[in-house]
Parts: C-alpha cells; sequence; structure tokens
C-alpha cells in the first residue's frame, strides 16, 4: 500500500477469539475522502474499524497510518495519533451534560480545549444551545452530531463511524448524514459504515461493498451504484 494513503488495511485476517471475521482484507482511505463500507449482515463492517481502531489487533497483515505500521495499538493511543471512533452505540455518556461529554473526549488534550470546543459549538449550533442540557435528552439525531463533536475535540483526520444513521428516522438521517458531510468538510477524512447502502454511498467519494470478510467489489461511490450485480446483490435493486 502506498504511504500516500492516511489509513491502510493491507491483507487483514482478523476476528474474535477463534472466530475468523476478516478474509485477506485490503482497503485504503485517502485524505479529504468520506468512503463508505457496505454489505450484509456479518459481513465484517465493523469489523474494519474496530481493527483500524486497535480494538482488534490483525493476525495477519497490518494497518497503517501515514505509512507508519499501528497494527495492534492500544485505542487511547490512536486516538492520540489522530483517529477519532463513533462507535453505533454508547457513544454518549448519558448522564453528562453536553459541554462535560465534549471536556471528556479531550482528556487527553495538553491545550487548546477552549479553543477547539469554541470551534466545535460554533460549527454544530444545537450542541451549544443545549450545552447545558443531559446528554439523555437529546434526540437520537442530536446524539450522533454530540458523538461526532465528542470525537473531533482531538482533531482527529481520520474519523471512523460505524452506523451514523441505525435507528433513526428518514428524515433526522438525512440530517445525520448533512453533519457527517460537515465534518468531512473540517478537513476530516471519514471511513464509515452504513447499512442504508444508498444513502451513505450518496455522500461518499469511494465505496467498497464486503461480503465474507473480504472485499467484494471497490469503486467510486457512483460506479458502485450504477453497477448491475451490486444493486440486486446489496442495494435491493
Amino acid at each position: 500500500m502506498s504511504a500516500d494513503h492516511v489509513l491502510s488495511l493491507s491483507d487483514v485476517d482478523g476476528g474474535y477469539g477463534e472466530v475468523q471475521v476478516l478474509d485477506d482484507l485490503t482497503l485504503h482511505l485517502d485524505a479529504g475522502e468520506i468512503v463508505c463500507l457496505i454489505g450484509p449482515n456479518g459481513a465484517g463492517k465493523s469489523t474494519v474499524l474496530k481493527t483500524a481502531f486497535g480494538m482488534l489487533t490483525p493476525w495477519e497483515g497490518s494497518v497503517t497510518y501515514h505509512g507508519r505500521d499501528i497494527s495492534g495499538m492500544a485505542p487511547e493511543n490512536i486516538v492520540r495519533e489522530g483517529i477519532g471512533y463513533v462507535p453505533q452505540t454508547d457513544n454518549v455518556f448519558g448522564s453528562l451534560t453536553i459541554d462535560e461529554n465534549l471536556r471528556m473526549g479531550g482528556v487527553a488534550r495538553k491545550d487548546g480545549l477552549e479553543s477547539v470546543m469554541r470551534d466545535l459549538y460554533d460549527r454544530f449550533e444545537i450542541l451549544r444551545e443545549k450545552k447545558s442540557a443531559k446528554a439523555r435528552t437529546l434526540s437520537g439525531g442530536q446524539r450522533q452530531v454530540l458523538a461526532f463533536a465528542r470525537a473531533l475535540v482531538m482533531e482527529p483526520d481520520v474519523l471512523l463511524i460505524d452506523e451514523p444513521s441505525a435507528g433513526l428516522a428518514p428524515n433526522t438521517a438525512d440530517e445525520v448524514f448533512e453533519d457527517v458531510q460537515a465534518v468531512n468538510d473540517m478537513d476530516t477524512a471519514i471511513l464509515m459504515v452504513e447499512q442504508n447502502a444508498t444513502k451513505g454511498l450518496g455522500i461518499s467519494d469511494r465505496g467498497y461493498v464486503l461480503d465474507q470478510g473480504t472485499v467484494r467489489f471497490e469503486g467510486t461511490a457512483d460506479d458502485l451504484l450504477d453497477n448491475e450485480e451490486v444493486s440486486q446483490l446489496y442495494l435491493g435493486g
């Protein structure tokens, strides 16, 4: 893989315990991109993100960030390197206020916390309006915005997002996808898993279709959306 890629998984085998999920998987993310991972349940999409974030160590192959091997590095160190992660569930602290959630996201910062928080409040107005509210009082879409913002407190140049529209009403999901694009506009490259493949690819530059732990198709988002086989097998076309 080229060192020009901001994030690469190369020839990765991996999984949980003795259960293999990823099988010789290779993909990459370039600076400024949104890349969407789609595929059936159990294809290994979330496992890719967990492997990239150090929650799982590859059995074989490697994870590189700006050309440096970070395979198996602890998540707290990966955050400091410049990679953020927004899991699908349990991605905010419900008993804490919005402001407290954001500060928790910045515990590893040595300086500049107040400045970056001001910038995030300017970017996501709903958070500023509700900064003293407990996170558990937020709507599903607002919680996702908070989860994005909390991950951005460390100013990552890569953000891994798992199923941002999961469980949301269609209108709310559309708003969350707009927020994903807003995050991308902050010079943050995004590797995103999304079950709503059409919507996910609709805001992405490129995509990968995973099946049984390996890449079945890859290409520009438009090419995947126009691919008849991809449409029939994975997009419900």
